[in-house]
């Protein structure tokens, strides 16, 4: 069995703690539902958000989630770099896995596509 780091990002519109908690939910059910997860198997999680971001914790949305409790969570403020994407929500996703780093479907949402476009694309074919 493997550590693999799953990447994952989505933006929002407005620095909003129901937007940030709906928008940090939707991108991990993308990811565990992309990569067929199961929070047993999940080492940790670390959430970052863009400095223009802080109406709440996104690891909220995470921590309501039946079976997730336990995982264990780190929010960070992302480094603040001049023409970086607003408003964005990033996530890495260390899980226990037999896949390869080519079977790991990382995924963008929203805005976030801009970050990684070879990847946001093979992610949306999936789909």
């Amino acid at each position: 069995m493997y550590n693999r780091g799953i990447r994952g990002a989505t933006t929002v519109t407005q620095n909003d703690e129901q937007e940030i908690l709906e928008a940090t939910g939707q991108l991990l059910s993308e990811i565990v539902k992309r990569n067929d997860l199961d929070p047993e198997y999940i080492s940790n999680i670390w959430i970052t958000m863009t400095q223009d971001l802080d109406a709440t914790f996104p690891a909220k949305a995470i921590r309501r989630l039946e079976g997730w409790e336990l995982v264990p969570l780190m929010c960070a403020v992302e480094i603040d770099v001049e023409g970086g994407l607003a408003k964005c929500i990033r996530l890495l996703v260390q899980v226990n896995t037999e896949k390869s780093q080519r079977e790991i479907n990382h995924v963008y949402l929203n805005g976030a596509q801009v970050l990684r476009p070879d990847l946001a694309a093979a992610s949306q074919a999936d789909t």
